[in-house]
C-alpha cells in the first residue's frame, strides 16, 4: 500500500526571491512544504513527511495505523476529523454537525487575479500569477478554493479563501481565516504590534511557547491596541538581519492573528476573521470569500519585509490616482482652536500657515450643525453658517484665495443622541430590542449594515463633496461598536453582522473614491484605531496617533512604518508642553519626526513669535525639497547602540539619502558616536550637504557618520547625502 504521507503532487510558487510550495499527500490532503527564500534547486519534497518520527496518543486517519492527520502540515485545517489542533475553518451542517473532511480535488492556473467581492483587496501588476486550489467535503458539498497569488516583482504572495455551498442545505460558517500555515518547528520569535490608544502599534517581539498566543480584535475596528499582522522570525533577527514571514491582513473589523505550537513543537500560524460572535449563513449555490492576506518572506530583517509591504501597497492596493501623489502639507486647526472659532480666527490661521508655506487648511470638528462642543450635531452635515460667517463655499473660497486647499472633517459612521438625523431614525442606531443602548461621546453608532443607512451616507458624503470644492476629507470614527445587534437580520444570522458593517463601510468608501479618484481622505479612528490594510486601500493617510508627542510618536511610527508606506502615515507637529504627555520638546525635533510621515502642523499658528514662525517656515521649505525621499524613498531602521535612547532612521532614492536620529535623553562626557548606515549601493559616494565632505558608501556603512554631541535631552541630528 503507497504510504498516504507521501508527496504525489508539489506545486511550487516563486517571485524573484522567495517560495511557498505547497503539496498534496497520498491521502488526498493538501499540505504545507516550505515557506521562505526561494531556493535554487527546487528540490522534490516527496519523502518529507514520510520522515516524521512516530508520535503517540494520536488519533489514525482514514483506519490507517501511524498515519496521523494531526502530525502533519495542513494547508487548511477542519477541526476533529481527526485533527485536534487550531482550525482554520469550522462549519455547521443542517444537522449541528461540525465534522468537515477537505480532500484536494485541482489546481487551476488563472487568467488574472480575481478581486474580491465587497473587500479592498490588491490589485495584480503583469508579474502576477494566481492559482485556485480546491478541496472539497463531498458528504457536505462543500468546496473551499485557496486563492494564492505570487507577486513576482513586489516578492509578496497573498491569498483569499472562497466557500461554496453546492450541497442541498445551507451551512453555517462558524471560523473562516484567510490564511493558515504550518511550520515542522516552533524555534521562532513571533512579532506583532500592540499598544493602545495614544500608544499604538508597538513592536513586540517574544519567544514561542506551547499554546496559543497572538493578538485579536473584538471592537468592530481593527483597534488600538493590536493591528492585523502577525510574523515568526529566526532568533536573533533585528532591522537589518534574520529570516521573518509576515502576515498583514487587509482588513479593518474584528481579527484574529495567532500562532499555536502544539504538544510535538510544530507551528500553525493563522489569520483572519475573529471567530468570536461570527457565524454566516451559506445557503445552497452560495459563496463567501474571506478577507485577504499578504504574505512576506523575507531574508535580511524587518527593514526588508517592510520595504516589500512598502512598495506593495503603494504599486497594488492604495488608489493608483493617489498612491504615489507628494501628500500636501496640511494645517490643521483641532488643537489651535477646538470647537471655539469663527470665520475671523479661521482666516487668520489660513493666512499664517500659507505664510510658512502649508498647502492644505483642515476645518476639524465644529463646522456642521450646531456643534460647539461634543454633545451634539453628529448625523446633521449641514454647514453652521453663523459660525462659518457665511455659507461653507464661500469659507471654502476665501481660505482657496489665501492660497490653500481646503479638507474637512467628518464622522460619517456616528450619530449624536440630540440630532435631527436621530431623531428622524432612532432604528437606525446599533442597538437591541430590550437593553438600553451605549452612549460614548454622546453618540451612536449608525447600523452599517443597512442598506438604506448606505445609502444616506453615500448620498450625504456626494452632495458634500459634490457641492463644495473640498480636495480633502479627514474621515474619523471615535468609538467602538457595543451593542452588537441588527434589526435586519434573523436570530441565526446576527453572528453575520459585524462583518456586514465592514462590507457596507466598505461600500460607501468604494462608492465615493469611484465618484472623486482625486478626492484624498484621511482615515482616523481616535488617532490610529483603524490603521490598517483595508482603510489603506482608500485613504491617502491615517492618522497615526492622537499623541503628537515626538519621542512618544517614535515607538509608534516606528511600528506603524513596519508595515504602512511613509506617505500613508499623517504625522503632525503641535504644540508644547505637549497636551497628551505634558513634555516640552524642541521644534527641531518635533518637525523631524514628524517629517518620517506625511508632515503636517497643529497648533495655532497667530500665538507663536517670529523664530518659531521662521524655524517652521525653513522646516516646511526643507521638508519640500527632501518631499519625494521624506515620502517615497525607502525606510531603512539604523543600527545604534543603545536602542532604549537612541533612534535612527534613512530615507533613500537612488541620487539622495536623508539620515536621521534623535537622541532622547543626553549623556555628559561621551565619546564621539558615529552613525553607521546600510542599504547602500557599495560603489557609490555621497557628499555630505552640511559639511561638503566626500564618503564613500562601504566607508559610511562600516564607520558611518559622526554623531554631534546632544547638550540638552530630545536632541535631533540630520544629514543629507547627495550621490556625486
Amino acid at each position: 500500500m503507497t504510504n498516504p504521507k507521501i508527496i504525489v503532487q508539489q506545486f511550487d510558487m516563486v517571485t524573484a526571491h522567495s517560495q511557498m510550495t505547497l503539496g498534496v499527500t497520498a491521502s488526498g490532503h493538501l499540505v504545507c512544504l516550505y515557506l521562505g527564500a526561494r531556493l535554487s534547486s527546487q528540490p522534490s519534497f516527496q519523502h518529507l513527511l514520510t520522515d516524521l518520527t512516530h508520535v503517540s496518543y494520536l488519533t489514525d486517519t482514514d483506519g490507517i495505523h501511524d498515519f496521523r492527520l494531526e502530525q502533519l502540515p495542513i494547508a487548511y485545517p477542519a477541526f476533529g476529523y481527526p485533527d485536534l489542533r487550531e482550525p482554520a475553518v469550522v462549519v455547521a451542517d443542517e444537522t449541528g454537525s461540525r465534522i468537515t473532511d477537505l480532500r484536494f480535488e485541482h489546481r487551476t492556473a488563472l487568467a488574472r487575479k480575481p478581486a474580491i467581492s465587497g473587500l479592498p483587496s490588491a490589485q495584480a501588476d503583469e508579474a502576477t500569477k494566481s492559482w485556485a486550489y480546491s478541496l472539497r467535503d463531498q458528504a457536505l458539498g462543500l468546496t473551499v478554493t485557496l486563492i494564492i497569488s505570487a507577486d513576482v516583482d513586489h516578492d509578496v504572495f497573498t491569498q483569499h479563501v472562497v466557500y461554496t455551498n453546492k450541497g442541498p442545505h445551507a451551512l453555517t460558517i462558524e471560523r473562516a481565516f484567510s490564511f493558515n500555515w504550518d511550520f515542522l518547528s516552533d524555534q521562532y520569535t513571533m512579532l506583532d504590534l500592540t499598544g493602545a490608544w495614544s500608544r499604538e502599534t508597538h513592536l513586540q517581539m517574544v519567544p514561542l511557547h506551547q499554546g496559543t498566543q497572538g493578538v485579536d480584535s473584538k471592537r468592530g475596528a481593527s483597534g488600538h491596541g493590536q493591528n492585523p499582522f502577525i510574523a515568526l522570525a529566526v532568533p536573533g533577527t533585528n532591522w537589518q538581519q534574520g529570516q521573518v514571514i509576515g502576515v498583514n491582513l487587509v482588513y479593518s473589523g474584528n481579527f484574529t492573528a495567532q500562532a499555536t505550537v502544539d504538544m510535538h513543537q510544530n507551528t500553525r500560524l493563522q489569520i483572519g476573521l475573529n471567530p468570536f460572535n461570527f457565524s454566516w449563513q451559506l445557503g445552497p449555490h452560495r459563496t463567501f470569500k474571506t478577507p485577504e492576506a499578504v504574505i512576506v518572506a523575507a531574508t535580511h530583517g524587518l527593514n526588508e519585509l517592510s520595504a516589500r509591504y512598502h512598495e506593495f501597497y503603494l504599486d497594488n492596493l492604495m488608489r493608483p490616482a493617489i498612491a504615489r501623489m507628494p501628500r500636501p502639507i496640511v494645517i490643521n486647526n483641532w488643537e489651535a482652536t477646538y470647537f471655539d472659532f469663527d470665520r475671523t480666527k479661521l482666516l487668520a490661521l489660513a493666512r499664517q500657515a500659507q505664510a510658512v508655506g502649508a498647502e492644505m487648511f483642515v476645518l476639524d470638528d465644529g463646522w456642521f450643525g450646531h456643534r460647539d462642543d461634543d454633545t451634539t450635531s453628529l448625523g446633521d452635515w449641514v454647514p453652521n453658517t453663523t459660525k462659518l460667517g457665511g455659507s461653507l463655499n464661500s469659507l471654502i473660497h476665501a481660505i482657496n484665495g489665501i492660497g490653500l486647499h481646503f479638507g474637512l472633517w467628518v464622522e460619517p459612521e456616528m450619530v449624536s443622541l440630540d440630532s435631527d438625523l436621530y431623531r428622524d431614525h432612532p432604528d437606525w442606531i446599533i442597538a437591541d430590542r430590550k437593553h438600553q443602548p451605549q452612549l460614548t461621546r454622546s453618540q451612536y453608532v449608525l447600523d452599517l449594515s443597512r442598506p438604506e443607512v448606505q445609502n444616506y451616507l453615500m448620498q450625504t458624503l456626494d452632495d458634500l463633496v459634490s457641492n463644495h470644492p473640498i480636495d480633502y476629507l479627514k474621515w474619523d470614527m471615535n468609538r467602538n461598536i457595543t451593542d452588537a445587534y441588527t434589526a435586519t437580520l434573523p436570530p441565526r444570522r446576527q453572528g453575520e453582522f459585524e462583518h456586514r458593517y465592514l462590507l457596507g463601510l466598505y461600500r460607501i468608501l468604494n462608492t465615493l473614491v469611484t465618484k472623486h479618484p482625486q478626492l484624498l481622505i484621511e482615515g482616523c479612528a481616535g488617532g490610529g484605531g483603524r490603521f490598517d490594510a483595508g482603510m489603506l486601500a482608500y485613504c491617502s493617510t491615517i492618522w497615526t496617533s492622537d499623541d503628537t508627542d515626538a519621542i512618544a510618536r517614535l515607538p509608534i511610527q516606528a511600528g506603524t512604518s513596519l508595515l504602512y508606506p511613509a506617505a500613508a502615515m499623517s504625522c503632525h507637529v503641535s504644540a508644547v508642553p505637549n497636551e497628551q504627555v505634558g513634555r516640552s520638546t524642541p521644534l527641531n525635533t518635533r518637525g523631524l519626526v514628524a517629517e518620517q510621515g506625511a508632515l503636517g502642523y497643529e497648533l495655532d499658528l497667530t500665538q507663536l513669535g517670529d523664530d518659531e514662525l521662521d524655524a517652521i517656515k525653513d522646516q516646511i521649505g526643507v521638508y519640500k525639497a527632501l518631499r519625494d525621499v521624506l515620502q517615497f524613498g525607502q525606510f531603512t531602521r539604523l543600527p545604534v547602540a543603545n536602542p532604549a535612547n537612541e533612534w535612527a532612521w534613512s530615507k533613500q532614492v537612488p541620487d539622495c539619502v536623508v539620515v536621521d536620529r534623535v537622541t532622547v535623553l543626553a549623556q555628559p562626557n561621551t565619546v564621539t558616536k558615529r552613525q553607521r548606515l546600510v542599504g547602500l549601493p557599495t560603489n557609490a559616494v555621497y557628499r555630505e550637504r552640511n559639511s561638503g565632505r566626500l564618503y564613500a558608501a562601504d566607508f559610511l556603512m562600516a564607520v558611518g557618520l559622526p554623531v554631534a554631541q546632544p547638550h540638552h535631552d530630545y536632541a535631533a541630528q540630520r544629514w543629507v547625502l547627495e550621490r556625486v
